[in-house]
């Protein structure tokens, strides 16, 4: 609330309980700021409005009018980021395999094997399926997102979150020819504020060398069976995909795709300063919790947002059109992709739960075979704040798209998506891919 709705708040509160306390907006602008206009201590309210006060938030006048508790300092967050982005991937992911006393996905490529905290059933890596419209069985379940209390508290400064509801994972079944599952609503700070803090907690130990000091996880996520136990805890999770955008020849090279990768800014909830494949998103409603539950849906919004700089579409912020990716507000580009059916490909390559924070994780592939595309929007192409960079990466540079993988600053589900991507691209790409070959290693191959 303004504190203008507050005061207004508060006078019908007062009518409806009997309470005889009053508050105005400049006597409340003083009790949040401490002091009043002249600098002088604020002292107490008179026990009438205190009385009231504490009613409304169900804690003392002291409690309500003490200083807040000591932050960090930025400086002191600013070299806590520095030192969980120092914390290497394979580290990541190793010291989750041993912690849970499982195999996860792992895969040879290029002469080295790199291993993921991901782990998934038969079958969950080699999908290859199309995500069309109206092709998915995800369904929401009946429920509502639960509130949480300590939102301000627990928010890191110049980080951007803002509490909304998500998707939370009951259950799953995917398969090359469809995915279909049942969700329900959480609240994104109930997520934050439990199963996100693991991916912190786990990263200052690492850096601090006490690989053994994990009690929140020992709380929330202790074993392998509380991993794939999903209707018994919060499992968000979120879609992240490796989009590939055809160019015509130019020069020496001969047509090729576009590769897009970011590294994630210090402004995003979790997996800063990180690699990842572009778009990446939270698997979360915008508008329409039913409408919005597909994979498919979440990709097309999160290109409109970290590709083609729709701010309406991102969900840290408020939310005033009741349909935002209705085609009278697309972006040119999305408009142009949408009109013909054959313009845009997207399917998923993989699904797996990641070790890290035990969410779910749909990798995607999208591909643009038009080169018009590129010819005309190329340019319309840049990344959102949730990105600090973005590198363009051509599918016939075999060595540097070699080395990429070995990159120790991706995050385990980048990585995934990014191996998965090369693999279907591979299959599907024709003249225009020359990637390193990517193979699936299981728990029994040496």
């Amino acid at each position: 609330m303004t504190l203008e709705e507050f005061v207004e708040f508060a006078e019908v509160f007062a009518r409806e309980h009997g309470e005889p306390g009053t508050l105005s907006h400049r006597h409340l602008r003083r009790l949040v700021a401490g002091h009043g206009e002249n600098g002088a201590p604020v002292g107490q309210p008179r026990p009438a409005t205190a009385r009231l006060l504490e009613r409304i938030f169900g804690v003392g006048i002291d409690e309500l009018l003490a200083p807040p508790p000591d932050r960090p300092a930025a400086h002191e967050v600013r070299d806590q980021r520095v030192r969980r982005a120092r914390v290497g991937r394979s580290v990541i992911a190793e010291a989750l395999r041993r912690y849970y006393g499982v195999d996860t996905y792992r895969f040879r490529c290029a002469g080295s094997e790199p291993v993921t905290s991901i782990v998934g059933e038969s079958g969950w890596s080699d999908l290859g399926c199309s995500l069309v419209p109206g092709g998915e069985g995800l369904r929401l379940a009946s429920g509502s997102a639960s509130d949480s209390e300590r939102f301000e508290d627990a928010r890191e400064p110049g980080v951007r979150m803002t509490d909304a509801p998500l998707y939370r994972l009951l259950d799953v079944d995917p398969q090359p020819s469809t995915i279909t599952g049942t969700l329900a609503l959480a609240s994104f700070v109930d997520y934050a504020l439990t199963a996100d803090l693991l991916e912190g907690e786990l990263l200052d130990a690492l850096a601090a060398g006490e690989r053994g000091n994990l009690p929140l996880r020992e709380s929330l996520l202790p074993d392998v069976e509380a991993v794939f136990d999903l209707p018994n805890r919060l499992c968000a999770g979120g879609a992240l995909a490796l989009c590939a955008i055809a160019r015509p020849a130019s020069g020496e090279q001969g047509p090729d795709y576009a590769l897009l990768v970011q590294q994630r800014s210090d402004q995003v909830l979790n997996m800063a300063r990180r690699l990842s494949v572009i778009p990446k998103a939270f698997h979360q409603p915008l508008r329409d919790p039913s409408g919005d539950v597909s994979i498919r849906a979440t990709l097309l919004r999160e290109m409109e947002e970290e590709l083609f700089g729709r701010v309406e579409v991102d969900s840290t912020g408020a939310q005033r059109v009741a349909a935002p990716m209705h085609p009278s507000r697309l972006s040119k580009p999305m408009r142009w992709l949408l009109d013909e059916p054959d313009r845009l490909r997207i399917e998923c390559t993989g699904f797996g739960l990641n070790l890290v924070s035990g969410n779910y994780e749909f990798a995607g592939l999208i591909v643009i075979d038009d080169e018009e595309f590129w010819s005309r929007y190329g340019g319309h192409i840049e990344a959102n704040w949730e990105a600090s960079g973005l590198t363009v990466y051509s599918s016939l540079d075999y060595e540097l798209n070699a080395e990429l993988v070995t990159d120790e600053r991706w995050s385990n589900e980048g990585l995934f998506a990014l191996l998965q991507g090369f693999r279907r691209l591979s299959e599907i790409g024709g003249a225009r891919v020359r990637l390193p070959d990517v193979t699936p290693l299981t728990a029994t191959e040496p």
